[in-house]
């Protein structure tokens, strides 16, 4: 009897079971159908337990910092080659700078360099403060007298000379002529046995020539001559044309102007002066007919 209430028992709690898996059954089925209906049905995988998210602690980068642009080295400046003394350039208005006086150059420098020159006796014209031919061929003849490098400029070397010279010596001791200083390339007016001016001159280069089939001597006769004749204009010859000749020798040796008067001799024979200084001759009356000549 114990055994079949127990089976009973047994068998009403399957029934029991057995209905309620059916019922739950049932309720899953509509549940998964509802959820297959749905438009917006997740996915099964969308079904998951949703977990929260992981809040991972926020990493802090470091900014980055830019590096400034490089900077290229700039380029090595070569060391510029050493240059000779720049030329002494004129300041507004003409006056020099630099210490040295030269052709061009214009002022009371050049002005105080002219009235010192011509109180030496050097001819330049009337000074008149501008380095001009005349001024040149003054300072060329200081140069050669005092023997010097003859560059026609008043450097520091020639300034400083010009500081302490004195009037050059005629060789002459008395009377007035006219003296030819071959080895100075210098001309001498002496009044009184004293040497009034001076010019810068070029004798003969003393070198052999050709013209019109013959050789010739380029040379200026050294001695004690007398002014034969002269030519107020411009005398031609074989030589081309001589400009207000003053004869001094029977070879046509004569003092003439010359556009050119260089440093050195150059010319064949004749001694050569500027045209200023010719005329300037001319219009003292320096050399007049019969009166001295002295070359040595």
């Amino acid at each position: 009897m114990r055994t079949t209430r127990i089976l009973k028992q047994m068998s009403a709690a399957v029934a029991i079971l057995t209905a309620a898996v059916a019922v739950t059954l049932f309720f899953l089925q509509g549940q998964t159908d509802a959820v297959a209906e749905s438009p917006n049905a997740p996915s099964p995988a969308d079904t998951r337990p949703t977990l929260p998210p992981t809040t991972a602690p926020p990493v802090t980068v470091p900014p980055s910092t830019v590096r400034p642009p490089t900077t290229a080295t700039p380029p090595t400046t070569a060391t510029p080659p050493t240059t000779a003394t720049p030329p002494t350039t004129a300041a507004p208005g003409g006056e020099p700078t630099g210490g040295t006086l030269r052709p061009g150059d214009a002022g009371a420098q050049v002005l105080a360099l002219q009235q010192r020159l011509r109180s030496l006796g050097y001819w330049l014209g009337t000074p008149d403060g501008t380095y001009g031919g005349l001024t040149v061929q003054a300072v060329t003849a200081f140069q050669k007298v005092e023997g010097m490098d003859r560059d026609g400029i008043v450097g520091p070397g020639t300034a400083a000379a010009l500081a302490g010279a004195g009037r050059p010596e005629a060789a002459s001791t008395g009377g007035d002529l006219i003296e030819v200083d071959k080895a100075r390339q210098v001309l001498f007016v002496v009044r009184g046995g004293t040497v009034e001016w001076v010019l810068n001159v070029s004798t003969g280069t003393e070198e052999p020539y050709w013209v019109n089939g013959r050789t010739e001597l380029a040379d200026t006769p050294s001695g004690h001559w007398q002014v034969g004749w002269a030519y107020d204009g411009v005398d031609v010859g074989e030589l081309g044309g001589l400009y207000r000749p003053r004869y001094f020798h029977r070879d046509g040796i004569a003092v003439h102007g010359y556009h050119d008067v260089p440093a050195y001799p150059a010319s064949h024979g004749c001694v050569r002066v500027s045209n200023a200084a010719i005329d300037w001759i001319w219009a003292e009356g320096f050399m007049p007919i019969g009166s001295a000549v002295w070359v040595y």
